[in-house]
């Protein structure tokens, strides 16, 4: 339950990422560039943090921490997938 619990909260900060990370790099040159890294960057970040605080006490720290990190990238791939979605439809662009 812990798990589906990080999973979805990892979703959500995922979607509110992407365009967080746009709004403040956009615009730069080079900024345009790191929106996408520093989106993954993000999530595995905050997913390693809340794995480590949620996860079940079973496992290492090092375990925990990598399993959140691996949700959040799963996380931050759903954001980028709805925002597509959301931009383009699915006819594509």
């Amino acid at each position: 339950m812990r798990t589906l619990l990080l999973a979805v909260a990892l979703a959500v900060v995922g979607c509110v990422a992407l365009p967080a990370s746009a709004y403040f790099l956009d615009g730069t040159d080079t900024g345009e560039n790191l929106i996408l890294p520093v989106h993954a960057a993000v999530t595995a970040l905050v997913g390693a943090g809340l794995g480590t605080a949620v996860l079940s006490r079973d496992h290492s720290g090092g375990r925990r921490a990598l399993t959140g990190a691996g949700l959040g990238l799963l996380g931050a791939l759903a954001g980028i997938v709805l925002f597509f979605l959301l931009l383009n439809g699915f006819d594509g662009a």
